[in-house]
């Protein structure tokens, strides 16, 4: 028997990445066995024994030859099931029992049962993104599919088990798929209408949400925190295409399960304050995204801010600056897209009761300063507003609530969306992205404006960064107010949000 070679396009996942791959099959006389080739890990190792029982499984014959299977390029590492199908696709194109033409123009992902049944893989749009801009189309597994459909202008063809798929095949009668799932936005956010009182803590939800800018609430228990952040994604604009797409890309790499009728939403997430650096920022031997990366475009809400790690705390300095992170292993380099919005919520004392009516705090100045001290400098410094949310009075959660109107979401974010068009009309991005020197620019301040903020400054004791923060959020309440310039009014709003502890 002659040497035979088949060759099956697939592709890798590195983070974000979707790296080319092709499988080289080669089937050679000698004692019979396969081997993987090409750094694959584990998982990938074992294809051999899944592929072998599938192929056989489904009635065709396993060659009693020397297989060798190489994944080029051989410095790239591979990981999980997705090699399966092109591994024994590969297999059967070489042993000459499918034709290989018939996958000329496919990349293929897919992870093999023993039955032969395909089973679905993650990260598999990336990959359909990929694929769509190398102008080929895709076959994956038929529970991939809708995510697969969500790249533009991609021919996904579904794959449900290997016997049936090598039978369209071989009668050339693949028809791709079409999306099953509705993709439509969907609101889970609570109604703000819902939240009494605390129009501070609501007014700086407002600018928070109409920059981009990080919110650091403080006051005791049951004052409302936790509802106020959980109704920021209802105030948020949409996701548009590009935006709704890398974040489902992220869920799509996460292996969490992704939920297409929701996929426009923007995130939200909230761990634990037991959860590790690690599971904060991302990592792992094969680095998986974290859950700042998770909140990309949305939000990460950090409830008992000081009771987390501080490692995590601090881990979170780099990425707020920069809006990504990178995760560092011998063998490769990941960088993971984190434009978080960063709302955090936190007890004034180790009671919570400091600066409340009742006078119920008994901490003592040392106990304050140490429970405080967990909160980093730097860190601080890096949220844009901090406000103290005191306790809801009585008399305003007893009564009726035709006395006391609300603002709704609806009202709040039609101001938050003309906020952010007016932004992005100005300078492409949000305020709390602009760099120092236009962040003074799109100011404008004048003389009386750029004395009070030098007076702020040193009274304050701030840190360049804090100046221009300051500035950032000065322009945010004035676009909120449909103002070309920054005035005074604005800047000094902006500024008594830099001091929510000391009002605490």
């Amino acid at each position: 028997m002659q040497h035979r070679l088949a060759t099956v396009r697939s592709r890798a996942q590195n983070g974000l990445a979707a790296d080319p791959v092709e499988v080289e099959v080669h089937l050679a006389p000698g004692l019979p066995g396969l081997s993987i080739v090409g750094l694959p890990e584990a998982a990938v190792r074992e294809s051999r024994d899944r592929v072998r029982a599938a192929i056989s499984t489904c009635g065709f014959e396993f060659p009693a030859r020397r297989i060798t299977v190489n994944l080029a390029p051989a410095d790239l590492p591979k990981e999980g099931g997705r090699f399966d199908l092109p591994i024994a696709l590969g297999v059967l194109c070489a042993s000459g029992q499918i034709p290989e033409a018939a996958l000329a123009d496919f990349e293929v992902l897919g992870e093999l049962s023993l039955s032969g049944d395909i089973r679905p893989v993650r990260g598999v749009l990336p990959a359909a993104l990929q694929c769509a801009k190398s102008g080929r189309k895709m076959l994956v597994p038929d529970a991939n599919l809708d995510e697969a459909l969500l790249a533009p202008q991609l021919l996904a063809y579904p794959a449900v088990h290997l016997g049936a798929l090598c039978t369209d095949l071989c009668e050339n009668r693949l028809t791709p798929g079409e999306a099953r799932a509705k993709a439509d936005p969907v609101a889970t956010a609570g109604e703000l209408a819902e939240v009494r009182g605390q129009h501070q803590a609501r007014r700086a939800l407002e600018i928070a949400a109409a920059g981009g800018h990080s919110l650091l609430m403080i006051g005791p228990p049951g004052g409302g925190k936790s509802m106020l952040a959980t109704r920021l994604p209802g105030i948020l604009p949409a996701l548009d295409d590009d935006e709704a797409i890398e974040v489902a890309a992220i869920a799509s790499i996460s292996g969490a399960a992704m939920d297409l009728a929701r996929w426009r939403q923007r995130p939200f997430r909230a761990p634990h304050h037991t959860a590790s650096a690690a599971a904060l920022v991302g990592g792992g031997g094969q680095p998986r995204p974290g859950e700042i990366t998770l909140a990309h475009q949305g939000v990460l809400f950090l409830d008992e801010l000081p009771e987390f790690g501080r490692d995590v705390l601090e881990a979170l300095r780099e990425p707020l600056e920069t809006g990504q992170v990178t995760i560092s292993r011998a063998a490769r380099r990941i960088d993971f897209p984190a434009q978080f919005q960063l709302i955090a919520a936190m007890n004034p004392c180790p009671c919570g009761y400091l600066g409340d009516s009742s006078g119920r705090c008994r901490c003592t100045p040392e106990r304050i300063a140490r429970y405080r001290g967990r909160l980093s400098g730097p860190l601080l410094d890096r949220i844009d507003l901090q406000v103290f949310v005191a306790r809801v009075d009585t008399q305003a959660l007893t009564a009726p609530a035709t006395a006391t109107v609300e603002e709704d979401t609806a009202t709040v974010r039609r101001r938050v969306v003309a906020a952010r068009t007016r932004q992005r009309e100005r300078c492409g991005r949000n305020n709390a992205q602009l760099k120092p020197a236009e962040a003074e620019h799109w100011a404008g301040l004048d003389e009386a404006g750029r004395s009070l903020l030098a007076r702020a400054t040193q009274k304050l004791n701030l840190s360049a960064r804090a100046y221009y923060r300051i500035l950032r959020v000065a322009r945010t309440i004035a676009d909120l107010a449909g103002r070309s310039q920054v005035i005074n009014s604005d800047l000094a709003e902006a500024i008594q949000y830099r001091d929510g502890l000391q009002s605490g």
